[in-house]
């Protein structure tokens, strides 16, 4: 699993994704509603607050202050929480100081980055939670939103889940699909071993026969896909510690600790990234 500075990787991700959002939401004539009303005679300044409509958990609060890093230096962004952090309903997370006319220029597009990446860290410590006592890592996948996924793993982080591999680039994942193509596991296997030895390996296994044949290749790390749970508890006891096993597919709040009772040592979620409702905040000129 992943093991690196992911808010960096994302702030850094989110400076070319702020730029699309900000050319898309001002198009050519800017925001004419606060161009009509601040003119250079009424150039207020002036305060605002952003309030959590519900309970949850901050995630994007570097990247919500640089977007107004990028529309007005003048804009002061005093942060009351951390990422990482719950909060309650109405709780005040966010102070914002300066010219009016630019706090709601970049009121929309924060705004949006803030709540989506606050939306996944709080579903994914609904299932942290979930599997509290038992000693299950939840990941994430590479379900993501196109550009948006540093982002989105950091906000997985954030929820308390682990980062599974970043891309096609960084670990082998041997799925149904390279298993037909190359006649099987043992020369799939073979064929990365080859091509990275050092790389880590996993493969996809959906028969307790898929699980053997693993173990015979010295595989270790074993993606327990869409498998019932008496069929995942018979691959914990197959396997007895010689490889870390990885329940993937079908997996919700309400069966989360039963698939992490099975003894497997993590629990994959595409829900985290790809339908975790966003979360709801207000931002209001005070």
């Amino acid at each position: 699993m992943q093991n690196c500075d992911l808010e960096k990787m994302a702030t850094a991700a989110a400076e070319h994704l702020i730029d699309l959002a900000l050319t898309e939401d001002l198009g050519e004539a800017g925001d004419i509603t606060a161009r009509a009303i601040f003119t250079k005679e009424n150039a207020k300044m002036g305060d605002a607050i952003v309030i959590a409509k519900s309970a949850g958990v901050v995630a994007g609060l570097k990247i919500f202050s640089r977007v107004f890093a990028k529309i007005d230096l003048l804009v002061q962004i005093d942060c009351l929480a951390n990422d990482k952090e719950a909060f309650n309903p109405k709780q005040e997370i966010i102070h914002l100081r300066g010219p009016l006319a630019s706090i709601l220029i970049g009121e929309r597009v924060a705004l949006n980055f803030l709540q989506h990446l606050s939306g996944i860290a709080t579903l994914t410590r609904k299932f942290v939670d979930a599997v509290a006592g038992a000693n299950t890592k939840i990941l994430d996948t590479r379900k993501t939103t196109p550009a948006w996924r540093m982002l989105e793993k950091y906000a997985v982080q954030c929820g308390g889940g682990v980062n599974h591999r970043l891309g096609l680039h960084d670990m082998f994942l041997i799925k149904e699909n390279h298993i037909a193509a190359a006649a099987g596991i043992a020369h799939a296997v073979q064929k990365c071993r080859e091509f990275s030895p050092e790389t880590n390996l996993e493969v996809e296994a959906r028969t307790l026969a898929d699980v053997e044949e693993c173990l015979r290749n010295n595989v270790k790390h074993i993606m327990l896909d869409n498998m019932a749970m008496a069929e995942m508890r018979g691959a914990v006891k197959l396997v007895a510690g010689r490889a870390k096993l990885e329940a993937s597919g079908n997996v919700s709040l309400e069966n989360v600790a039963a698939i992490a009772a099975t003894g497997v040592d993590y629990i994959s979620i595409g829900a985290l990234t790809h339908s975790a409702p966003a979360m709801d905040f207000s931002l209001l000129i005070v």
